[in-house]
């Protein structure tokens, strides 16, 4: 190890390559595989009468063994004086004919198109480390000047971008083809191997320049090319096979219950996303049966969202409930098509072995998992674009208990769900009745008939806590019968949650605010929202709307609702905005409630730190809080009020609530000729106080 360079510098040193091939001495030194793991692809490209010029040659054991299966025109030339004595001698008597001269690879003695293929491992890599590249570039000219038309240069790379760009562009702009191997390393052989896979660069010399950069890819030596029209593009399969090689290598010399590793396998046809794989190893101390090493368990379509396959806590419980050593995780992505399982299985089976864990034999069996045996079922029914907040689709799922969904989702963030409802169809009823019918099927025959948004469901569990919450004011009461509730909900989504309100609870007006448009519109056109005289909504930014509000003075509220996401994805809290729970905002919240006003907050917060800081601004405007957290998920509902009670005892505060739950649940039902799907005891039963 002490004779590798220290800096990138030293890998272009004349000096140092001089020192270190005196302190080796005899023994080879072979960059980036020997002979026989490159033959096939050397013999491809470089033919047996070529005269072969092989660049920074050092004391590999390449050209030799070259030689000695036929290949007898070959120059090897070094920078070093050292090696290439050692390599004259060693080879003066079995290989007369094989020379070895100290040249500079910048400055050549020899003529132009004098060779038809130039040979280099790992020469290119050790130039580009100069500032600027250089060095490379002298060398890569040099290179194109000695070769004929029709020659090769036949480069051996760990493909580094700096140092594939530059070579790529290179001969990009003098007109040469281009085509680049990643050559797929051995199981087994991990543990004595780079980390990086190892690439084979093939440029190939035209008499006329190429009008259009001709740019390949292929996997293994003998592997179909894939043409891409823009350097960037292959450089970026590039970056996808040395990402993907790094990951098969740390997964097949170790476990890690706490990885969380996940990569992404695209179509090979159109290039776009195709699976997602998530590896899920069990703890050490974990007793898994010795044969169950290693399984795949396909996340059915529609149900990638949900808290056991999209979390990392779901995952470990998924991977402990089936008790493998390792459990990879496959998501399947929009816009593609899948036939059924066993085409899902034939297609993965190739490279799954590829994720399995140490030690695990090559002809094992590997199972498949899956829920209730199918792929589930999904269907696009919208696309589209905000500009606030970037693409999005609505799509009918099928979900885990047979029923239909309708949902929304952000395809900046496709793990999460913004918007849900469920659907009936006037063709349920006659369908469920044939029990025999495969779930696929009758999904697919849901789909073909009219389809319309269930107004009494609530498929999000914070949404039905915070409907819940409304017991805190005595809504349905008796002496409360005649009071009217006003409620501002910050965040309007599909609209499920101000419908229920509306439709459900009597004498309810609502204003929802919300900021994108877009939103608005995707609402009214496919999750049935209709706004009317009770139910409004005001275009804007929610804090600007808040602000408003208190300063007009003429308004207040019963209820103010905060069930907004924060856009960005770098904060440890997901729902609100930050700028949401500010203390001076929070002020203005409590401003605009009326005396026995509740403040409702939809928090999503994975930073505990963060989540402590929150709770100290909001307690310190709110004195009493109740808290509700959803189970297998990270929401959690607080809801808040002004007024300080006289006791923090649970058993005090919660028996009163629970009378209110009753006259709440009352109410609701009363409150139309439809019967709402909710329970609010049952959601009232484990609120918290903060």
């Amino acid at each position: 190890m002490s004779l590798l360079p220290r800096s990138a510098e030293e890998f272009s040193s004349a000096d140092f390559w001089e020192k270190f091939f005196k302190n080796r001495g005899e023994r080879s030194f072979e960059w980036y595989g020997d002979y026989n793991s490159l033959c096939g692809v050397l013999h491809r490209y470089i033919k047996v009468p070529d005269q072969v010029l092989v660049v920074g040659c050092g004391n590999s054991e390449l050209s030799e063994q070259l030689y000695d299966v036929g290949y007898k025109h070959l120059t090897n030339i070094d920078i070093s004086e050292t090696v290439v004595a050692h390599m004259n001698q060693r080879n003066a008597e079995r290989r007369p004919d094989l020379t070895f001269q100290q040249v500079d690879a910048t400055q050549t003695p020899y003529e132009d198109g004098s060779f038809q293929a130039a040979l280099d491992k790992g020469t290119l890599d050790a130039m580009a480390s100069e500032e600027e590249g250089a060095l490379a570039r002298n060398m890569l000219s040099e290179v194109c000047r000695v070769l004929s038309v029709g020659g090769r240069y036949v480069c051996v790379t760990l493909a580094q971008q700096s140092v594939i760009r530059l070579a790529i562009e290179h001969f990009v702009q003098l007109g040469w083809a281009v085509r680049l191997h990643c050559l797929q390393e051995e199981r087994g052989k991990e543990e004595d191997s780079f980390a990086l896979p190892v690439f084979v660069l093939v440029c190939t010399k035209f008499r006329q320049p190429l009008p259009r950069p001709l740019l390949e890819m292929c996997v293994g030596e003998d592997g179909a090319p894939t043409r891409f029209s823009e350097v960037t593009e292959l450089l970026s399969a590039v970056r996808e096979h040395q990402a993907y090689s790094v990951l098969r290598k740390r997964l097949r010399t170790g476990t890690d219950a706490n990885s969380n590793l996940s990569l992404m396998l695209c179509d090979a046809k159109n290039g776009l996303p195709r699976y997602t794989l998530t590896v899920q190893d069990c703890p050490h101390n974990t007793k898994v049966p010795r044969s169950n090493q290693f399984a795949i368990f396909i996340v059915p379509q529609g149900s990638e969202t949900a808290w056991l396959y999209s979390s990392t806590e779901g995952r470990k419980q998924l991977a402990a409930s089936a008790n493998f050593k390792r459990l990879v995780i496959v998501a399947m992505h929009r816009n593609q098509e899948y036939t059924d399982m066993q085409a899902v299985q034939t297609e993965l089976s190739p490279m799954v072995m590829d994720l399995s864990p140490p030690g695990m034999p090559t002809n094992q069996q590997v199972p498949f998992l899956s829920v209730g045996g199918d792929l589930g079922w999904r269907e696009e029914v919208s696309r589209g674009k905000s500009e606030l907040s970037g693409e999005y689709c609505v799509e009918n799922v099928r979900g885990e208990d047979g029923e239909l969904y309708r949902r929304l989702v952000f395809l900046t963030n496709t793990a999460l769900v913004q918007s849900e409802s469920r659907l009936v169809s006037s063709k349920k009823e006659s369908s469920n009745k044939k029990k025999n019918k495969k779930k696929t099927k009758q999904a697919a025959a849901l789909s073909s008939s009219p389809l319309s948004v269930d107004g009494g469901f609530l498929c999000c569990a914070h949404h039905e806590v915070m409907v819940a919450g409304l017991a805190m004011l005595g809504v349905g009461v008796p002496q409360n019968k005649d009071s009217p509730l006003s409620v501002l909900l910050i965040g309007l989504g599909g609209g499920g949650l101000p419908q229920f309100l509306r439709d459900f609870v009597p004498d309810v007006s609502v204003e929802v605010v919300e900021l994108d448009p877009v939103v608005l519109e995707v609402a009214k056109e496919w999750f049935g929202f209709r706004p009317d005289d009770r139910l409004t909504v005001t275009l804007g930014d929610g804090l600007e709307r808040i602000a408003a509000l208190q300063e007009e003075g003429s308004r207040m509220f019963d209820v103010i609702m905060f069930d907004v996401d924060n856009k960005d994805s770098s904060v440890g809290m997901s729902c609100p905005p930050a700028a949401f729970v500010e203390s001076s905002v929070l002020q203005k919240v409590r401003s605009l409630l009326t005396p026995r006003g509740v403040f409702t907050l939809n928090l999503v917060c994975r930073d505990s730190v963060l989540r402590k800081t929150v709770l100290e601004r909001v307690s310190a405007v709110f004195p009493t809080i109740l808290s509700r957290s959803i189970e297998g998920e990270v929401n959690e509902v607080l809801l808040c009020s002004p007024e300080e009670k006289e006791t923090s005892d649970t058993a005090d505060i919660l028996p009163s609530l629970k009378l209110a739950g009753q006259s709440l649940q009352a109410a609701l039902s009363s409150g139309s000729s439809r019967k709402p799907h909710i329970d609010i005891s049952e959601l009232l039963k484990d609120l918290t106080i903060e």
